[in-house]
């Protein structure tokens, strides 16, 4: 009782409401309370855990690099730093070569957005309107998805793009389909007649997680960069919850075949501790660095971030997790959709590979919101040992995100998935 009487007293509340159970370790797949209950780990932590919690590889380089090279001045570099920058541009496609190290995604975010305006010269910034980014000023005021009433005026040159949700946009063929073609340039043509003539990027995740699980149609980024080159705009991909085999590629962005003129990755990289990158190509590092870019703060190029950075890269293609992702996913993706099947509150079923949602609705025919239903649902899965986290926003009905370890094991999984089962037919 003191615990929870100290949080009242002392913690800030800073968003969702805290989870009623106090965490006192966490290992693998599964996090533990006080008592000693085992809960199956659905989120991956804050969607970054990717190796699961607490793996030996990590653990290893944690205590040895804060044994002997944790923290420099941030103008000095080391192997580790060097080391890692190399090993992602080997990773990704050609043009992506040039890589600065940072702690989160937000601030990774900032430096890209950075980088835009001062290689364009330009301010105005697009992004969907489901969007997060992140907290932090550039990244907040690209953030539509909550977040925005009260604080005052958000930074300047802020435009939203239709999220292409195809399970709720209102833009559709006669036979029902969704035509996202329609929508976007819809979007484009609000863009242009709100733009001052200043538009230098468009900021977008590959899968909206925050937003609810959405995924672009196929062909829907390649078309986007096309909308951003035909109007001197750089194409960033956010890929905090997206990179290293979440989604059953390295990078979300290769399922798509479209290559971003910077990318971020955070999250991820550091499989739950805080890693980000930026990356970019060397032509516009090189105007921007002509120019006077400034991003220099006090754990760029940290050397105990590489050498994490590093490690979660070895594991990932150590253990072909990528593959495994993938391979999980589809099991999941089965049983989501059969779940679907027999529970008339699941509306859709969306994502791929480990990073797959649920909307649940009162009625499939008029798709109203079930919000109640999505806090039941929530408890009654905390109570058997799993947990979910739900995101709701304004015209959606709550959308369960799933983003489990790509290391579960399959019977965990399959656990997971039953639990939630039991919990629909419990609730619903």
């Amino acid at each position: 009782m003191d615990f929870w009487n100290d949080v009242d007293r002392h913690v800030l509340r800073y968003g969702a409401r805290f989870t009623p159970r106090i965490i006192s370790r966490a290992e693998g797949s599964y996090v533990f309370d006080e008592d000693g209950a085992a809960i199956l780990d659905f989120t991956s932590g804050q969607m970054s855990a990717v190796l699961g919690h607490g793996h030996p590889d990590v653990v290893a380089t944690v205590a040895r690099g804060v044994k002997e090279l944790d923290h420099l001045f941030s103008g000095m570099l080391s192997r580790p730093v060097v080391d890692v920058s190399r090993r992602l541009a080997e990773s990704l496609p050609g043009p992506l070569q040039k890589v600065m190290l940072l702690s989160t995604g937000a601030e990774a975010n900032e430096a890209a957005l950075k980088l835009a305006k001062l290689y364009t010269g330009r301010y105005e910034i697009v992004s969907f309107d489901r969007s997060w980014h992140g907290m932090t000023s550039a990244a907040a005021a690209a953030t539509y998805s909550a977040g925005r009433r009260g604080y005052g005026p958000a930074v300047p040159g802020n435009l939203t793009l239709p999220t292409p949700n195809s399970y709720r946009s209102p833009f559709r063929h006669p036979d029902g389909t969704h035509d996202w073609r329609a929508e976007l340039d819809y979007g484009f043509a609000l863009i242009d007649q709100q733009s001052a003539g200043s538009l230098a990027a468009c900021l977008v995740e590959p899968i909206l997680s925050s937003g609810g699980i959405i995924e672009p149609p196929p062909g829907y980024l390649a078309a986007l960069k096309t909308k951003c080159e035909e109007r001197g705009m750089l194409l960033i991909l956010d890929e905090a919850q997206t990179g290293l085999g979440r989604t059953g590629d390295l990078y979300a962005f290769e399922h798509h075949g479209v290559v971003p003129d910077i990318l971020t990755l955070s999250k991820t990289l550091g499989a739950g501790l805080p890693v980000a990158a930026v990356i970019t190509t060397p032509e516009i590092e090189q105007v921007c660095h002509d120019r006077g870019f400034l991003f220099f703060t006090t754990h760029v190029s940290d050397p105990l971030a590489a050498m994490v950075a590093g490690t979660v890269l070895d594991v990932v293609e150590r253990d072909g997790l990528v593959e495994r992702s993938r391979r999980l996913g589809d099991l999941m993706s089965a049983r989501l959709a059969e779940l679907r099947e027999r529970h008339a509150a699941i509306g859709d079923v969306r994502g791929r590979g480990l990073l797959q949602g649920i909307e649940l609705v009162v009625d499939r025919e008029t798709k109203e919101p079930a919000d109640r239903l999505g806090h039941e649902v929530t408890e009654a899965c905390l109570r058997r040992g799993l947990h979910m986290n739900i995101v709701q926003l304004p015209g959606m009905g709550g959308v369960f995100r799933m983003a489990p370890p790509l290391t579960i094991g399959e019977s965990d999984l399959e656990r997971g998935l039953d639990i939630l089962d039991k919990a629909l037919g419990e609730c619903a």
